[in-house]
């Protein structure tokens, strides 16, 4: 074997040991836009926007974020939901709404529910209400 094919089979495999033993327990930065048109069922605020921010931690049983919104009512709530892009679901994760145009905190989360999240970010979603749309003012899928 020559000294290119082994340094290239050493960079490979150390790429899938990183893969394998770091990101389930530390997940780098999830970023997410937020839009009414994206509520379901709907309708969401059509003048509305946002972003969400995240680091997933599941070794610390963390989910630390930044939750900024515009153009809505003040919100009154905001959570990590599991559903697909064409489902709404359960809450999963309570969020602290962003009342004043934004929000950043940690929230503690079971580890083996921020390893499903990691491994399969479509499968939930975010949310943010307000009382002129209290099923959902804007949403998010996580990707």
């Amino acid at each position: 074997m020559s000294v290119s094919t082994r340094f290239a089979l050493v960079v490979v495999l150390s790429s899938l040991m990183s893969a394998t033993w770091v990101m389930p327990a530390h997940a780098g930065p999830v970023q997410v836009i937020l839009v009414g048109a994206n509520e379901v069922p709907g309708p969401g605020d059509p003048d509305g926007d946002g972003t969400f921010v995240a680091k997933i931690n599941a070794g610390r049983a963390t989910l630390c974020y930044t939750l900024t919104v515009s153009g809505i009512e003040p919100a009154t709530a905001a959570h990590v939901h599991v559903g697909t892009i064409a489902e709404a679901g359960p809450v999963v994760i309570a969020l602290v709404p962003p009342t004043t145009g934004s929000s950043t905190a940690c929230a503690s989360a079971d580890r083996e529910l921020l390893r499903a999240i990691t491994r399969n970010p479509d499968n939930y979603y975010v949310n943010v209400h307000n009382a002129a749309y209290p099923a959902g003012a804007l949403r998010g899928q996580l990707s």
